[in-house]
């Protein structure tokens, strides 16, 4: 493809997706500073508020390699647009769930007393992660169908960087609008944004079509063969599981309840609105990250070479969460933590678009994913009880030596080839 005259047509595409990732981003963002405060809500236990937090990547983990493989035999644009709808749904899920009286259903193992309210919380989860994976794994495939190696870090930042921007957004919004009305507000707020997505996903988003090397729907199974043929796929799904279990699995999980540990207040907020404006300032970081890791990973002899300071930058920023409990030093810890996660991200996606056979494409984003949502899914069943029992420093002390061995991990891998 050359650049100078498929320039435009990228641009046009790369905004096109982004523009849907961007009101999805604020949705997820929206509801987030609320939902790890549902244990208060629905007098449920630590490990089943985890469960909830978790059942959204849990669907998606399962829904990623079929999703990729529908993309690859239909091409990505109504599945993506399905999925925003999907998405869009979930939350109204919620605001069900906060109307379920509390009968008591069962239980269960790990989590105790299951009740109704907690059973539609995770129902909605559910459905959300359902959606979720044939919106990411869609815009991939559509970036990557548009874009060469010459090009494909700084468009994938670009892409990523606006679905960041969305988060924040979200964050601050759905902080702000819990604290000054109720969580059922911004929980409204962020299913009708959601719907917004898929209405705009339906205007915009431009079909890309590839030629599937095998008709056969992927499956988690398969994921052993896949490694086998293409071995980069292993490391590079391992460094994204670590990212995700960090960011997305730990710090968002329990930042809300290490701001009421602390007692941290800001312009009359409270936990959630001040856990909300933390995160929106983590993200923005990320945000940026994103982009300058896309635009410098197009310049160096391996892409790999960027994610080695974003590690670095995850490990300090856990430390500084763990050594010092102010409000500046959750600030300061957020940005190191969320500029990490994005330095990350478009070096491995950009490095992934190179690497996938012509037609295969969906089938290895989904099986990307399958990795960062294994780190979703286990950090909050991870974090949140283990910061009950041991304490919110043993469990960022943890977490930053899981981005040390990331590091490790991709110098002695990929860097190393």
């Amino acid at each position: 493809m050359d650049e100078d005259t498929a320039g435009p047509s990228v641009e046009a595409v790369a905004l096109a997706v982004t523009a849907g990732l961007f009101l999805g981003g604020v949705a997820t963002g929206v509801a987030f500073p609320t939902l790890p405060l549902l244990d208060q809500y629905l007098g449920i236990s630590a490990a089943l508020l985890g469960l909830i937090l978790s059942a959204n990547r849990i669907a998606r983990l399962a829904m990623n390699t079929p999703a990729g493989g529908l993309i690859d035999a239909v091409g990505p644009r109504r599945p993506m647009i399905v999925g925003l709808f999907v998405q869009g749904l979930a939350p109204f899920g919620y605001v069900a769930g906060l109307q379920t009286p509390r009968v008591e259903l069962l239980v269960a193992p790990l989590v105790g007393q299951v009740t109704a309210p907690a059973a539609v919380f995770v129902i909605s989860r559910l459905l959300w992660g359902v959606g979720s994976a044939f919106v990411f794994v869609g815009a991939f495939a559509i970036i990557t169908g548009v874009t060469t190696e010459a090009n494909r870090g700084r468009w994938t930042g670009y892409m990523r960087a606006g679905q960041s921007m969305g988060f924040p957004t979200g964050l601050v919004v759905g902080g702000v609008v819990a604290d000054v009305f109720d969580i059922a507000t911004a929980f409204l707020t962020a299913g009708t944004l959601a719907l917004c997505a898929g209405v705009l996903g339906w205007y915009v988003l431009p079909e890309v079509r590839g030629d599937a090397s095998e008709s056969r729907t992927p499956r988690l199974r398969d994921l052993p063969t896949t490694v086998r043929a293409v071995p980069e796929v292993f490391p590079i799904g391992v460094a994204n599981a670590g990212v995700r279990l960090l960011f997305g699995g730990v710090l968002l999980t329990t930042a809300v309840k290490y701001a009421a540990a602390l007692n941290l207040r800001v312009a009359g907020l409270a936990a959630a609105g001040v856990s909300g404006l933390v995160m929106g300032i983590g993200v923005l970081a990320s945000a940026g990250a994103t982009v300058i890791s896309g635009r410098v990973s197009d310049a160096t002899e391996s892409r790999a070479l960027v994610t080695l300071p974003a590690f670095a930058l995850l490990a300090a920023g856990f430390a500084m969460l763990a050594l010092f409990g102010s409000l500046a030093s959750l600030t300061a810890g957020t940005v190191l933590v969320g500029a990490g996660t994005g330095g990350v991200g478009p070096a491995l996606l950009a490095t992934l678009g190179d690497i996938s056979p012509e037609g295969d494409v969906g089938k290895l984003g989904g099986l990307y994913n399958v990795f960062g949502d294994i780190g979703l899914s286990v950090g909050p069943l991870v974090a949140l009880p283990a910061v009950d029992r041991v304490g919110f420093e043993p469990t960022y002390l943890a977490s930053g030596v899981v981005a040390v061995a990331c590091l490790l991990l991709v110098n002695a891998t990929l860097v190393a080839e």
